[in-house]
């Protein structure tokens, strides 16, 4: 039991330590460590944490940590992920605090190249798990309008319809009735039976 939240806590260092980008730039890396490495679980069950992750408040590489970890080892794994996952930003940030002063970092060339040469890998990592979880939900040529249009008002910074808000309790309102209606037709009808 202690060794699966032993190594829980050491794959989320490994992948908080060394992914840029933030939460979308780690999801490939976090599916890769957890479903095809580890086989903690599945894919399809994968793509279910991250709806509900991203969904939910905080950041999302901790809260696909938390949720990994709960359904492996309850709080203890939830504990040991999240634990995993926040370690090394947060050295790395205390490092910089400590040592690094904004000023030091804009007038050293080192330091600005690598952020420059950072940023091209970031967007790569970024959309990367775009495609896999498209793939994954079956988002094919006859649905993918539905995020290019949610995607185009969110920019459009239309007052109500540009919040992100709007769009999470459309989905969530739509993937209930897609549910309530599919269950409806596949119901025998009373009629028939009689």
């Amino acid at each position: 039991m202690n060794n699966i939240c032993w190594k829980l806590f050491v794959t989320f260092v490994k992948i908080g330590a060394f992914t840029f980008g933030g939460g979308w730039a780690m999801i490939s890396i976090i599916e890769r460590e957890i479903c095809d490495k580890n086989h903690w679980i599945d894919k399809a069950e994968f793509l279910d944490l991250l709806a509900v992750a991203q969904s939910m408040p905080g950041i999302l590489a901790v809260n696909i940590s938390v949720s990994v970890g709960d359904k492996l080892r309850g709080l203890r794994g939830s504990l040991a992920a999240a634990l995993g996952t926040i370690l090394p930003s947060f050295l790395i940030i205390l490092f910089i605090a400590i040592f690094l002063t904004p000023d030091t970092i804009k007038n050293n060339q080192v330091i600005s190249r690598m952020f420059m040469g950072i940023r091209p890998a970031v967007v790569a990592l970024i959309i990367a798990p775009v495609i896999t979880t498209a793939r994954a939900a079956k988002i094919g040529w006859k649905t993918v309008a539905i995020p290019i249009a949610v995607a185009g008002l969110i920019y459009s910074n239309l007052p109500v319809i540009s919040n992100p808000i709007v769009f999470v309790m459309l989905g969530a309102l739509g993937g209930y009735l897609y549910y309530v209606i599919g269950k409806t037709k596949t119901l025998p009808n009373k009629n028939e039976n009689e």
